[in-house]
C-alpha cells in the first residue's frame, strides 16, 4: 500500500531504484560488516604532474572494484562530491575531507591526505544509503570533462533525503518512546569509544615508527662494521707485536653488513606494514566515529536554532493581525499576510517532520557504527600478525647471523673465545 503523501512541502519522485521500501522494520539495519566492506574497494593513487621546475597540482587515479572504473581526480572534485552528499544527506554521515594546504605541500603531508582521502571515498562507497546513489557513480565512473558541474547538475535535480523518501513523514512512527534518552546514552558511548581509539591509533603509530627507525639503525650498524672492515690504515708494528688478530677481524666484520641490511629490510617491511594494516584501519574507524559526532552536531544545531528562528518569525507575523482585528485593513494585505502565516506553520509542521526524520537516520546511523565495531578484531587480528611474522622473520636472520660470528673468535693465532649464549648457563661446579 502507498504511504501517504505529506502535504507540507513539494515532493519529487525518488529514484525507485534506490528507494525500495525495507522489509519489516525499516528503522533496523540487518547489514554485516562483511557484507559493507564488500560493497566497493576504492584506490586511490598519487599522479603528479609537473608544470615547470615546480608541482603545480596534484592530481589521483580513482579506482573502483564494483563499477570497474578508473577516473583522474583533484582535490577540488572531492570538495565539490563532499558538499553535493552534505546537500543530498544532511542527516547521515558524512567523513570529513583532509584539509588543502595551498603553499608548501611536502611529500608527506601528500601521503597523509592521499590516504585520508582514500579512507572518505570508501567509507563513502560502502555507506548504504550513498552507495546506491547516482552522485557516487558519477564521481567513480565520469570520465568527461567537467565532473565538478556534473555533480552539482545531478544534485539539483532532486532534493535531499527528505524529499525523497517514501517514510520520512512517518519517521515518528518508527521510533522508540525513548529515543532521546538512547541518543544521549549512544553519543557519550561513541564519544569514550572515540577516545580509546585515539590513544591507540597514536600507540600503534609510535609502534611502527620505532620499527622503521630500528630499520635504519641497523642498516647503519652494519654499514660501520663495514667501513671497520674496510679500513686501509696501516697498522704500527709496535702496536700489534706482529699479531695478525685485527687484520682477521677486519676480514670477518667486512662481510657483516649484508646480513644487517637484511636486518634493516624486515624492520621497515614490518614497520611499513603495521602503518598499512593497523595504523590506517584505526584512522579508518576513527573517520566514521569522527563523522558521527559531526552529525550528532548538526543534528542539535538543526534541532535548537531553525524551530527557534521559524516560531520567532511565526509570532511576529500573528502579531499584527491579531492587533489589528477591529481595524480596517486593505483587503489586499489581509490575505497576503494569511497567506504568509500559513506558510510559516507549514514551514513549522515541515521542520517538526525533519527533526523526526533526522532522529530516525541518526539511530540508523548510530547501528551503523555498531556494525563497524568488529573490526576492532581485524586490527588487532592484523597487528598480532604483523608482530608474530617480524619478530619470526627477524629470528631467522639472526640465527643465520650467528654461526657467521664464529670466525670471529677464531684463527691461528688468537686466544679469544666466544662469548657464552644464555641458554648454555653457569656451571654450578
Amino acid at each position: 500500500m502507498d504511504l501517504p503523501v505529506p502535504q507540507v512541502c513539494e515532493r519529487r519522485d525518488p529514484d525507485p531504484s534506490r528507494m525500495q521500501m525495507p522489509q519489516g522494520n525499516p528503522l533496523l539495519l540487518s547489514h554485516t560488516l562483511q557484507e559493507l566492506l564488500a560493497r566497493d574497494t576504492v584506490q586511490v593513487e598519487l599522479i603528479p604532474e609537473k608544470k615547470g621546475l615546480f608541482l603545480k597540482h596534484v592530481e589521483y587515479e580513482v579506482s573502483s572494484q564494483r563499477f570497474q572504473s578508473s577516473v583522474y581526480r583533484r582535490y577540488n572534485d572531492f570538495v565539490v562530491f563532499h558538499e553535493m552528499l552534505l546537500h543530498k544527506f544532511p542527516y547521515r554521515m558524512v567523513p570529513a575531507l583532509p584539509p588543502k594546504r595551498m603553499l608548501g605541500a611536502d611529500r608527506e603531508f601528500i601521503e597523509a591526505r592521499r590516504r585520508a582521502l582514500k579512507r572518505f571515498i570508501n567509507l563513502v562507497a560502502r555507506h548504504p544509503p550513498f552507495s546506491e546513489d547516482v552522485v557516487l557513480k558519477l564521481f567513480l565512473s565520469f570520465s568527461g570533462p567537467d565532473v565538478q558541474n556534473k555533480l552539482k547538475e545531478s544534485a539539483q535535480l532532486v532534493g535531499d533525503e527528505f524529499m525523497n523518501c517514501k517514510l520520512a513523514t512517518r519517521a515518528k512512527d518508527f521510533l522508540p518512546a525513548d529515543i532521546q534518552t538512547q541518543f544521549a546514552i549512544s553519543r557519550e558511548l561513541i564519544r569514550n569509544i572515540y577516545n580509546s581509539f585515539y590513544k591507540l591509533r597514536d600507540r600503534a603509530e609510535r609502534i611502527a615508527s620505532r620499527a622503521i627507525d630500528n630499520a635504519a639503525d641497523l642498516l647503519i650498524f652494519g654499514k660501520e662494521l663495514s667501513a671497520l672492515g674496510s679500513d686501509t690504515t696501516p697498522l704500527p708494528s709496535w702496536a700489534t707485536l706482529n699479531s695478525s688478530a685485527w687484520s682477521f677481524l677486519k676480514q670477518a666484520l667486512k662481510g657483516l653488513s649484508v646480513e644487517f641490511a637484511l636486518l634493516a629490510d624486515k624492520a621497515a617491511q614490518q614497520g611499513k606494514q603495521e602503518e598499512n594494516d593497523v595504523v590506517e584501519k584505526l584512522n579508518l574507524f576513527l573517520d566514521l566515529l569522527q563523522s558521527y559526532k559531526d552529525l550528532c552536531a548538526r543534528h542539535e544545531k538543526g534541532l535548537l536554532h531553525k524551530p527557534q528562528r521559524a516560531l520567532h518569525s511565526y509570532s511576529l507575523m500573528k502579531r499584527p493581525a491579531s492587533g489589528t482585528a477591529g481595524q480596517t485593513r486593505e483587503p489586499e494585505s489581509v490575505q497576503q499576510l494569511e497567506s504568509r502565516i500559513l506558510e510559516q506553520e507549514n514551514a513549522i509542521q515541515t521542520m517538526e517532520l525533519r527533526n523526526y526524520f533526522s532522529l530516525y537516520c541518526l539511530h540508523q546511523e548510530t547501528q551503523l557504527v555498531h556494525v563497524y565495531l568488529p573490526l576492532t578484531s581485524h586490527i588487532l587480528g592484523a597487528f598480532v600478525n604483523s608482530q608474530i611474522q617480524g619478530h619470526k622473520e627477524m629470528s631467522k636472520v639472526w640465527n643465520d647471523l650467528k654461526p657467521k660470528l664464529s670466525c670471529l673468535f677464531a684463527g691461528p693465532n688468537s686466544t679469544l673465545t666466544p662469548p657464552r649464549s644464555p641458554q648454555d648457563g653457569v656451571s654450578p661446579h
